[in-house]
């Protein structure tokens, strides 16, 4: 899943939830971030991306490893908008920070930070290394392993070792799995 490394450009965003300052690629230097991009209204992001993300936010919760959501939006823009970034990130109970791709020039459909990524849609998923160079990018869902074994990886190039996880709670009472409670 690795790839050649190749400068990332920094994120053009417009607005930032779930953190106190808007995150840049010099702030999160030293660390592996894990970058997922999604719309919300993108089926695939909603079933698969997202919950994927979350994942990975709750398994190197420990690590030097940062999740950042980029809300991307190519299509549909009038109905995805910051209030309803909120209710949804509120609703999906999405903890990690997620910047908002800045918008393009008038009559480009394609938000700056994806175009300067070359994304070819949502969900995709970019790693960034420790020094701030992309080292895989993927368009779609990766697999959890791969994903997991390549992060690992990157995080071993900082000469640290992950530390051992447990299993989040709500997996052990079941919760969350197939409906939402609550507790």
């Amino acid at each position: 899943m690795l790839q050649a490394p190749r400068p990332a450009p920094e994120w053009q965003t417009t607005r930032w939830f779930n953190t106190d300052e808007p995150l840049s690629l010099a702030h999160l230097r030293g660390r592996v971030v894990v970058l997922h991009t999604f719309q919300m209204l993108c089926p695939g992001c909603v079933a698969r991306g997202i919950p994927q993300a979350q994942r990975i936010a709750e398994i190197f919760a420990d690590a030097p490893v940062q999740v950042v959501g980029l809300h991307t939006v190519f299509e549909h823009h009038d109905v995805m908008g910051p209030d309803a970034l909120a209710a949804f990130l509120s609703e999906y109970r999405v903890q990690f920070p997620v910047g908002v791709d800045a918008p393009a020039d008038a009559g480009d459909p394609i938000p700056r930070t994806m175009r300067a990524y070359g994304l070819r849609g949502t969900p995709s998923v970019v790693l960034i290394d420790a020094d701030g160079r992309i080292r895989a990018q993927h368009f779609g869902t990766p697999d959890d392993l791969a994903l997991g074994a390549a992060i690992g990886t990157l995080v071993a190039e900082l000469g640290t070792s992950l530390p051992p996880t447990a299993p989040h709670p709500d997996r052990e009472t079941g919760r969350c799995e197939e409906r939402c409670d609550i507790a």
